[in-house]
């Protein structure tokens, strides 16, 4: 499954802007893969923080050899050692293990996330252990596909936003000009970006 979007969000972005334009012709059609369990997803993204692409997906293709689907069920009845095994830290997997644990006693509800406006997710999601502002906002875009993300944490963002219009930094005020000026489909620009 890939992130959605189509013509209609194509044709209002180049119409806002012609240098993201001319990006959106020069790169076509973006396929992002996107993942839509959240649990699956929240895993994921904690394991990748802070590491290389290529260790992140090491990481990734171990515990699925290992576990199969990432599931409360499965990772709940594994110990810290054997999770830290497969190459991540021991910080991760204790968020991960408690993360786990919140759902399996229903402390925490991963399907009212889907109900929730963009804001109120970010609270929820950074309510976790090892989430904050950044992770909630990728897992909504590449696991829930909210349209109205963009990250002001995201350094890529901010290095493709110096790139595309010449700027030496990109502040708050800066950054919330372009978030304007894409939306309603800030996550579509983002991708690009």
């Amino acid at each position: 499954m890939y992130f959605t979007y189509g013509d209609k969000e194509i044709k209002y972005l180049k119409e806002k802007d012609k240098k993201l334009g001319e990006i959106i012709d020069r790169v076509g059609h973006i396929y992002r893969k996107v993942e839509n369990d959240l649990f699956t997803s929240i895993v994921y993204h904690i394991i990748g923080q802070q590491i290389s692409t290529k260790a992140h997906k090491t990481i990734w293709l171990k515990m699925l050899e290992k576990y199969g689907n990432i599931t409360p069920i499965t990772l709940g009845n594994i110990s810290r050692e054997e999770l830290q095994s497969l190459g991540t830290t021991f910080r991760k997997v204790d968020y991960i293990i408690d993360f786990t644990k919140k759902i399996n006693s229903g402390e925490f509800d991963l399907e009212d996330l889907w109900n929730q406006p963009d804001e109120k997710v970010i609270e929820s999601l950074s309510s976790l252990k090892g989430i904050g502002e950044w992770t909630a906002e990728m897992i909504m875009i590449f696991c829930m596909q909210r349209q109205h993300v963009f990250s002001y944490g995201d350094l890529a963002i901010h290095r493709g936003l110096r790139m595309i219009y010449h700027h030496q930094m990109i502040d708050r005020e800066l950054f919330e000009k372009y978030r304007r000026r894409f939306h309603p489909y800030e996550s579509v620009a983002s991708l690009y970006i």
